[in-house]
């Protein structure tokens, strides 16, 4: 009988839930601070009077900070913990939310936004792998799908206080900050009783820590289910305990070994695909709107069905990942994602702007939750953070270029080119994914990472 055997069996059940409300919560919160940013965008252009290359700095800034703290989020998590991480990644980022809303002038504000950016960051990385560990493998794709989905709630939290905070009270593009920073208190308070990951604490060597944890985790379901939990099912395989140190050197050297490879390239693409695409979206389409002569206050009540379709487009996505494939799923949003985008770069009316945003919306936003569920599946545990928060990074590559070239190609291809440029992009993202992703559904974590190839490679770095 192992402690992953005994983990796994568990039903899905309150305790479960509970940690997915805490960890989507942290979601929310990260999903409303960076997409605020847009709804500020048009008021900070007015009082420093900023070029529209000053705006796409401003645009850049937060995912700019996002690349740092994922990588640093990563390296860390796979050396002191999941939960240490999440704890500081979140307060970091409420306190440069602050710094942020009361900065005097635009130097202050382009630094506290970068590094709002990496607290966000840094606990958006390590969220989905730390929860996709104390998840069965037949109810992983729809858990962790899920989670991402509360990105969704703060985008159009975002939006509500674009419409109400920013263009509707003064100085509200400062107001709006501090709101974004309010919950973090309740949110800290609430994750001081987070265990840590019992596969972490393993890989560490720290049995009788993990135990505890199991053993805490089996009291609670069976107490919340009121029925006696399943058998213990034939053991799965254990994380390695002899692991290489985690630097960026080493993983660096492990992810791109030819046994890793193909799964670091298809990850770390589909990753630079989907954030450049959303981000060069959702950061410019206030402005967009506005500059086809839409005013300020519409352009946000637009915005906010644009990020409602987010809702659907996540939890969908989550359903069907344990129906159709992570990969599988992932392609068919991205493909969605393609046509939308085609569809918006025809558009002229401020209606069919909208619709076809939504749309687009509801695809872009149905691929993170397929990407959120896939990338720690590929990662074995020494290292599934460290993964994890590197292929978030790489993504952040594409944000930090997306608002900038946006924001100075709008001006020669037009508000049909720069959709049209998207659409290229998402294109190249099915390719990528249809022809070398992996199958993970209803595979154990550790028979997707700790047998075969990946363990010869680790042995090995271990030498």
């Amino acid at each position: 009988m192992t402690l992953l055997a005994r983990l796994d069996r568990l039903p899905l059940a309150r305790p479960h839930y509970l940690l997915l409300l805490i960890g989507g919560l942290g979601y929310t919160f990260d999903g409303m601070d960076s997409a605020v940013v847009a709804f500020l965008l048009p008021s900070v252009k007015s009082v420093w009077q900023l070029s529209n290359g000053e705006l796409g700095l401003i645009g850049s800034a937060t995912p700019f900070g996002f690349l740092f703290g994922a990588i640093a989020a990563g390296l860390l998590g796979d050396r002191v913990g999941r939960k240490k991480v999440m704890m500081y990644a979140l307060a970091f980022y409420a306190v440069f939310s602050v710094v942020a809303a009361f900065s005097p002038n635009y130097e202050i504000f382009l630094a506290s936004r970068v590094l709002a950016g990496a607290g966000a960051g840094a606990e958006s990385a390590i969220i989905a792998p730390f929860l996709s560990e104390f998840v069965p493998a037949k109810r992983r794709g729809w858990f962790v799908g899920a989670l991402a989905g509360f990105f969704s709630f703060g985008f159009v939290a975002a939006a509500l206080i674009g419409r109400f905070v920013v263009s509707a009270v003064p100085e509200g593009w400062r107001v709006a900050q501090v709101i974004t920073a309010l919950p973090i208190a309740l949110l800290l308070w609430w994750r001081r009783s987070l265990p840590e990951s019992p596969r972490f604490l393993l890989a560490q060597g720290r049995t009788a820590e993990a135990e505890q944890v199991v053993a805490r985790l089996e009291r609670a379901v069976e107490k919340a289910t009121k029925a006696p939990l399943p058998p213990v099912p034939e053991a799965a395989a254990q994380p390695m305990t002899e692991t290489p140190k985690v630097n960026l050197l080493t993983a660096l050297k492990f992810l791109w070994s030819p046994a890793m490879a193909r799964r670091t390239a298809v990850i770390w693409a589909v990753w630079f695909v989907i954030t450049f695409s959303y981000y060069g979206f959702f950061s410019w389409i206030p402005t967009l709107l506005v500059e086809r002569g839409i005013t300020v206050t519409k352009s946000f009540e637009f915005s906010i069905i644009i990020y409602l379709a987010q809702v659907p487009g996540y939890f969908s996505a989550a359903w069907l990942s344990e129906r159709l494939d992570r990969k599988h799923t992932i392609a068919l949003y991205l493909t969605g994602s393609a046509v939308s985008a085609f569809w918006l770069s025809q558009m002229n009316a401020p209606w069919s702007i909208t619709l076809a945003g939504a749309v687009l919306s509801f695809f872009l936003n149905g691929t993170y939750a397929g990407v959120y569920s896939y990338t720690p599946e590929v990662f074995p545990t020494w290292i599934r953070a460290t993964g994890t928060g590197l292929s978030s990074a790489f993504g952040r590559v594409g944000s930090i270029l997306a608002p900038t070239i946006i924001g100075v190609s709008a001006a020669s291809l037009g508000f049909g080119g720069v959709f049209g440029l998207t659409t290229a992009v998402l294109v190249l993202g099915v390719l990528c994914v249809v022809v070398f992703g992996l199958s993970t559904a209803g595979r154990s974590l550790e028979e997707l990472t700790e047998s075969g190839a990946p363990v010869a490679v680790t042995k090995e770095l271990n030498k």
